[in-house]
């Protein structure tokens, strides 16, 4: 990935990527090509030397059966949006503005690990479960549903774990702008309705000396 040094994102603002309820592309190269699949995943900080994402395949998804040639990719995606140049100060001031797009990304690069046993599939449907639902004001749980009906569900899928090998992530969130720029991204995506994106360019904004 193509990261110049003012995109490149902190420490935290990679963790914060890896620990956001959502999902992620996972791609990889079998010997019938490139393979891909957008997969709901949890983040588990334990595992390994960098962690891992674990998720879940529908058993009639070709992916998990097909081995990985060299190391598996998910691509994990933040919020994105497009910026209008007429929010930027410096249009009035000399015009040499253009549109851009911003957005944060993580490419995740490991080895992949297929599961199997119904104990550990088990474990990551709650987990999972637990995540989406601990926002609501009655949460659902893998208890509410019969056991024989959860039995038979833990059955038509397979447990994908991505152990992280390495990370390369990218915050393109006008860093490169100066503050009375920002200022207007921040609210003409805020105007628009898009505060996810305006509060990731507020808290990658530059400490200036």
């Amino acid at each position: 990935m193509y990261v110049p040094a003012h995109f490149e994102p902190g420490p935290e603002a990679v963790q914060d990527l890896l620990n956001q309820p959502g999902a992620a592309n996972l791609v990889t190269m079998t010997s019938q090509g490139l393979l891909a699949t957008l997969m709901p995943f949890v983040y588990d900080a334990a595992v390994g030397e960098h962690g891992a994402l674990q998720g879940h395949l529908a058993r009639n998804n070709a992916q998990w059966s097909e081995p990985a040639i060299g190391e598996a990719l998910m691509i994990i995606q933040g919020a994105d949006a497009y910026v209008s140049p007429s929010w930027y100060a410096s249009k009035a001031e000399h015009g040499r503005v253009v549109p851009t797009w911003n957005y944060s990304t993580a490419h995740v690069y490991g080895t992949l690990v297929v599961h199997e046993d119904p104990a550990w599939l088990a474990g990551q449907v709650r987990r999972l479960t637990g995540v989406h639902e601990r926002g609501f004001d009655h949460p659902w749980s893998v208890d509410d549903a019969p056991e024989r009906y959860i039995v038979g569900q833990l059955r038509a899928i397979v447990g994908i774990e991505l152990v992280i090998s390495r990370i390369e992530a990218k915050a393109k969130l006008s860093q490169n702008r100066p503050d009375p720029d920002i200022d207007g991204v921040i609210n003409g995506l805020s105007a628009r309705g898009q505060s996810e994106s305006a509060a990731d360019v507020e808290r990658a904004r530059p400490t200036r000396p």
